[in-house]
């Protein structure tokens, strides 16, 4: 009996943090179906079909992420060097800096198109500040990115926000982005870092297969117009 209670006391935290790591994952997925599913006040399409790399931090639904600097966590995913599909996701982590004086204690989801591969390369190092070691501009919002200003350009990361039912492109100049080495070892069961996770063909854990098929499927289809068009 007592070798069932503790095999029980062990097993409960780590399916506790298992719900955890899937409801967040459904949240990031979540967020780029809703931002990609309003044409005008999207992220540009092309700007999705040129994209190296995506982050997406959900909203924490409490205000104790702030505590020590850390202001959110979520999810990257890359391009296959193949060109076919996305990679799986490696876990992410966005701190001080611009970032936590700009969300306060609000739910805020963040999205970050990664635009070039030098971008790709500094996001997959172990840690890097946005603004000072990749340069960064508030992304444009709309059905094309036709109205991007000349840093939107030439920025290797594209970043926005959607607090309180509002998507703008922000700026997170000053943020810093570094793997979650400790959360990618709970979803895949051991210590990866980013580069390993995206460019090694990792396989996919079960709760990330939502958040890739929503990748492939941004990739793959065309969003219509109200007149059935497309875009």
């Amino acid at each position: 009996m007592r070798i069932i209670l503790a095999a029980a006391l062990l097993i409960a935290p780590l399916m506790a943090e298992e719900n955890h790591q899937a409801k967040r994952l459904d949240q990031a997925t979540a967020v780029l179906s809703e931002i990609m599913a309003t044409p005008d006040q999207a992220i540009p399409k092309d700007l999705f079909d040129r994209a190296h790399c995506v982050v997406i931090i959900p909203s924490e639904k409490s205000a104790a992420f702030l505590f020590g600097g850390k202001f959110g966590t979520g999810y990257l995913s890359c391009r296959k060097a193949s060109g076919n599909g996305w990679s799986a996701p490696a876990t992410i982590s966005v701190e001080g800096g611009s970032f936590g004086f700009q969300i306060g204690g609000k739910e805020t989801d963040v999205v970050m198109f990664v635009m070039n591969e030098g971008g790709e390369n500094k996001l997959l190092q172990s840690k890097f500040t946005l603004g000072a070691d990749a340069s960064v501009a508030a992304g444009p919002v709309g059905r094309t990115s036709s109205a991007q200003t000349d840093a939107q350009l030439h920025a290797e990361i594209l970043t926005w926000s959607r607090s309180q039912g509002v998507f703008a492109g922000i700026s997170l100049e000053g943020a810093t982005l570094r793997p979650d080495i400790s959360d990618n070892a709970k979803l895949y069961g051991r210590k990866l870092d980013s580069r390993e996770i995206v460019t090694a063909q990792t396989k996919m854990p079960k709760a990330a297969a939502r958040l890739v098929d929503e990748l492939n499927k941004d990739s793959d289809h065309e969003r219509t117009n109200v007149n059935g068009s497309s875009q």
